[in-house]
């Protein structure tokens, strides 16, 4: 499907005049008629101002960032965008099947009026059509969070936003049933088929781009990475409905609530190895320089045995959780 734009109907304003300059000539006509008792003219007044109102109901106003989608007869004649005041066909109707859809989104806030009686809110009838405008507005769809697994198999809790816009109406309207809930189904398949490649935190030995290489891609340590892999995704998916993914980001990334604790200690336990091996790479590398210095002054002269007595006090003093309680030797170093 093809999209047409009609960029030559931005004559509403000349119809609108038109009419009402051709229904004021009509009643003319009628009012003429009547008093010189001529019926032709009558009947040529009553008849013209019975049809010259046709070309108001092809009248249409569009606001900047809108469009329509124009049917005559089933047959699809072109779309109009941009803001404007706009004369088309009286018969032809407008097509949005998505006009009544709602989605956690912007731009699906504020209820959409469907055709029919409806009561206000001071209570008086008025009739309301269904809007079938479509917005060209960059759009924002907060998918709803999804619990995945990772390539480890560990339950991931994840949400993305995903904005995005409509760039070719007639593929929008005619190529996919519904092209916001065909926009919501490929964000959740796309979310899960990248999801899967990667592991939560790092994990040694896990290849993320396929090139056949471990490397260190995480979803949390890799998040644009992840988004931008996200958004590649949905858009091969969504080029036959004429939509254009703009960005894709992350909002919400979690463990599973069943496994949250578990992971948690594991995170613990993971930074206390680390904060403990920095450590004892300090405290060895303090007790070299200290022997090292004593043997350079040579300040003191000790054995095997007494530098290895030594090295333990200082390893306990220094890799100890709490200070350590001297004991003060008075007597012979022997």
């Amino acid at each position: 499907m093809k999209e047409i734009i009609l960029t030559n109907k931005k004559n509403g304003m000349k119809v609108l005049l038109g009419c009402i300059l051709a229904e004021l000539i009509c009643i003319g006509a009628l009012v003429f008629g009547a008093v010189k008792e001529i019926g032709a003219i009558a009947v040529v007044g009553v008849i013209g101002a019975c049809i010259v109102w046709i070309p108001l109901a092809g009248l249409r106003v569009l606001k900047p960032q809108e469009a329509l989608v124009l049917t005559l007869f089933g047959k699809y004649v072109g779309s109009i965008k941009g803001e404007g005041f706009y004369a088309v066909n009286p018969f032809c109707s407008s097509v949005n099947p998505a006009a009544e859809t709602k989605l956690n989104q912007s731009g699906d806030i504020t209820p959409v009026k469907k055709a029919g009686l409806n009561l206000s809110e001071d209570g008086n009838l008025s009739f309301n059509a269904t809007d079938k405008k479509i917005s060209l507005k960059i759009m924002t769809l907060n998918n709803a969070r999804q619990k995945i697994n990772d390539c480890l198999g560990n339950p991931v809790e994840i949400g993305i936003a995903v904005m995005w816009k409509v760039v070719d109406t007639a593929k929008a309207v005619f190529n996919v049933d519904n092209y916001k809930e065909y926009l919501s189904l490929q964000c959740d398949s796309a979310l899960r088929n990248v999801v899967r490649i990667y592991p939560y935190d790092f994990a040694p030995g896990i290849d993320t781009t396929g090139d056949g290489h471990a490397d260190d891609g995480s979803l949390r340590g890799s998040s644009d990475v992840v988004a931008n892999r996200i958004r590649e995704e949905i858009q091969t998916k969504v080029n036959d409905a004429g939509l254009e993914i703009v960005e894709a980001r992350i909002t919400h990334l979690a463990y599973a609530p069943e496994i949250a604790a578990v992971m948690l200690q594991r995170q613990q336990a993971s930074a206390i190895i680390d904060a403990r091996k920095m450590i004892v790479d300090g405290a060895v590398g303090m007790v070299e320089m200290a022997l090292e210095r004593l043997n350079q002054n040579q300040l003191v002269t000790l054995d095997e045995e007494r530098k290895a007595a030594m090295v333990s006090n200082l390893l306990v003093v220094l890799c100890g959780n709490h200070d350590a309680q001297p004991i003060v030797n008075a007597g012979s170093l022997y």
